[in-house]
């Protein structure tokens, strides 16, 4: 049985409400992401005394939010905040800081691993490394 013109309209409308929803949804779990990685560092660093078990000094939110962008980023994403940080407050590079090993406890523990967690977070890095692996393969069979 043909469909009517309405019958295509609604057909369309549906799929295109699904695309939407799924788009809506991943741009909203992607930026729970941006929101929870800062929070976790801030857990890690500051209430669980990860700094103060290092001998570290606690970090402020801008402290934090670097620190984040610096576990999360690659290497071209670290030079680049270090050169921020260089032009903006040179000074702050030649803060001397006695750090030392951790004692081993529990807090110490969940500070590493949420920190751990941060740096793990996949990126850009992630398909970059899988079209290396795809070409390599390509490369192999030929």
């Amino acid at each position: 049985m043909p469909r009517t013109p309405l019958g295509w309209g609604l057909a369309a409308l549906g799929l295109g409400t699904l695309v939407a929803g799924a788009t809506t949804l991943l741009v909203l779990l992607a930026l729970m992401a941006l929101a929870i990685a800062p929070i976790a560092v801030w857990l890690a660093w500051n209430v669980l005394g990860f700094a103060t078990a290092i001998g570290a000094p606690e970090l402020g939110f801008w402290g934090i939010v670097l620190l984040t962008l610096f576990l999360i980023g690659g290497l071209g994403g670290r030079i680049v905040i270090t050169l921020v940080v260089w032009i903006v407050d040179p000074a702050w590079l030649h803060g001397a800081a006695r750090l030392h090993w951790p004692q081993s406890s529990l807090k110490i523990f969940l500070a590493i691993a949420l920190l751990l967690a941060v740096a793990g977070m996949p990126g850009r890095r992630h398909a970059h490394n899988a079209k290396h692996a795809e070409r390599r393969a390509a490369d192999a069979r030929a």
